[in-house]
């Protein structure tokens, strides 16, 4: 996993093509990179993510937010209770 200004990009090894290739997990565009090396997929992924904040800019769009690692959801209390004593 690559990790840049907060989002992810997955990648996979393409033995045919002799390339690494990838994709931006954190956007709603589709986002993909990729390159011949770590250090040229690397640089691929931040350049990609680098261009969409920047097309956002153009357009005067707000760009997708991230993840805030909250997830509201309703639980019967005994569960709710067992979850905060794991916790």
């Amino acid at each position: 996993m690559l990790k840049y200004k907060g989002y992810t990009g997955r990648v996979e090894y393409d033995d045919e093509a002799g390339i690494i290739h990838g994709e931006a997990l954190d956007l709603r565009d589709v986002i993909t990179f990729e390159g011949k090396s770590v250090e040229e997929v690397g640089q691929a992924f931040r350049d990609s993510i680098d261009d969409s904040l920047e097309f956002c800019e153009q357009r005067g769009e707000e760009p997708d937010k991230l993840f805030s690692g909250r997830l509201m959801l309703r639980l019967p209390p005994n569960l709710h209770r067992k979850a905060y004593v794991s916790a």
